[in-house]
């Protein structure tokens, strides 16, 4: 059973197809990637699945339950996170402050309860204290100790994006959708990162999704690639298979 599976989905904005007739299932544990050049509808799945987007067609499942009509919340409560390609963090709040709110989703004090927060043995304090390890320990994974107490705004934009995922895995996902996760980031920083990506789908069991345009950060890390162009599929396949289809060479890399 695939864990997430996108049948036949399309949306139109005005007169322009974005999306047509795309399918694709990913499995429990795969990294799987999407690429093509700019335009090619990339982004826009990513919308779909996450629920900023009502596709015009098509069928969005995750673990067998139809997500296709879900929300951004509810999508979220079931257990998909996403970073974004432009990075939508609270400029003016910490990077803990940031993570704190990722935790949104495993809030049970409701506000008579949260009310009682200075009492030490309250269940508002006791749930914020849990919060707070958990967010620790996603600064120590991903080695943001340095910029725990800094302004996000302050940050170097490839802190930031990283700062972007931190937050995705405090909402504890079972599936974790990355736009663009390198931009911004240095060789160095990118090699971190691919590290940081197989260390989440190995020690945290989540499975990934990728929108990526660094090439070699795809094909060095995924199990299988899906190539769009012009809103349709042209490939899909393992990487080296993908990245030799003629049509991905055409399309994406301008050769052939």
């Amino acid at each position: 059973m695939a864990t997430l599976k996108v049948e036949d989905l399309s949306i139109s904005f005005g007169g322009l197809k974005a999306l047509s007739g795309v399918s694709f299932s990913v499995e429990k544990g795969e990294i799987y990637s999407i690429i093509g050049p700019n335009g090619a509808g990339k982004t826009t799945v990513f919308n779909c699945i996450s629920g900023i987007y009502k596709p015009t067609g098509g069928k969005i499942s995750f673990k067998e339950l139809d997500i296709t009509p879900f929300k951004p919340h509810q999508v979220a409560q079931v257990g998909i996170a996403r970073s974004f390609q432009n990075i939508e963090l609270f400029a003016h709040m910490t990077t803990m402050d940031n993570l704190m709110l990722g935790r949104h989703t495993k809030l049970k004090t409701g506000l008579w309860s949260g009310a009682t927060f200075l009492t030490p043995n309250s269940r508002a304090a006791r749930e914020e204290i849990k919060n707070r390890e958990k967010v620790e320990d996603i600064i120590d994974f991903l080695e943001l100790q340095a910029s725990r107490n800094q302004m996000v705004m302050n940050l170097p934009y490839g802190k930031q994006k990283l700062v972007e995922l931190a937050r995705a895995l405090a909402l504890e996902p079972e599936v974790l959708l990355l736009d663009e996760p390198s931009a911004g980031m240095n060789l160095e920083e990118k090699e971190d990162l691919i590290f940081s990506i197989r260390d989440i789908r190995d020690d945290f069991g989540i499975t990934v999704l990728l929108v990526e345009h660094d090439m070699n950060l795809v094909m060095g890390i995924s199990d299988r690639v899906l190539a769009l162009n012009y809103g349709q599929v042209i490939a899909e396949g393992s990487p080296a298979d993908v990245q030799k289809h003629p049509e991905v060479l055409k399309a994406y890399l301008g050769e052939g």
